[in-house]
């Protein structure tokens, strides 16, 4: 398994443009942009943070983990991630080890990263991502 770098630590908010209001004004983070993902059932701002990135999501869809999550928990630290290499085979291992997983399988967003998550329960209370950029296509 190889953990390259942490991509982002999310945190839950159930309003971004309210968050980001703190985050850019107090404390003077810049936002790189603004995206739907999960079909549209969670917002996402990415901040830069040196190599790595603090996402603002708030949920779109009432009935979406995210928005359980928000209900029971209140606003913070929601999970981390890491970047990965051939995350299907770190998937694999996973499961072989008895890690309970949320994706067996990775997910796909609009912009081709591949990404899952790995259960809390086995992860010390951790919600942790696993992301995979997609891999360039060779020119011509």
């Amino acid at each position: 398994m190889q953990i390259k770098r942490i991509d982002h630590i999310g945190i839950a908010v159930p309003d971004i443009q309210d968050a980001l209001e703190f985050f850019q004004s107090a404390l003077g983070m810049s936002l790189d942009h603004i995206a739907d993902e999960e079909g549209g059932r969670t917002k996402v701002a990415f901040m830069p943070v040196g190599d790595s990135d603090v996402e603002l999501v708030s949920p779109q869809d009432i009935e979406s983990g995210l928005a359980k999550f928000l209900t029971k928990r209140g606003e913070g630290i929601h999970h981390i991630c890491f970047e990965v290499d051939e995350i299907e085979g770190i998937l694999t291992r996973l499961k072989e080890k008895g890690t309970q997983l949320i994706d067996e399988t990775p997910r796909v967003n609009a912009s081709g990263m591949r990404y899952a998550f790995i259960h809390p329960k086995s992860a010390h209370g951790v919600l942790i991502e696993l992301y995979q950029k997609p891999v360039a296509e060779p020119a011509g």
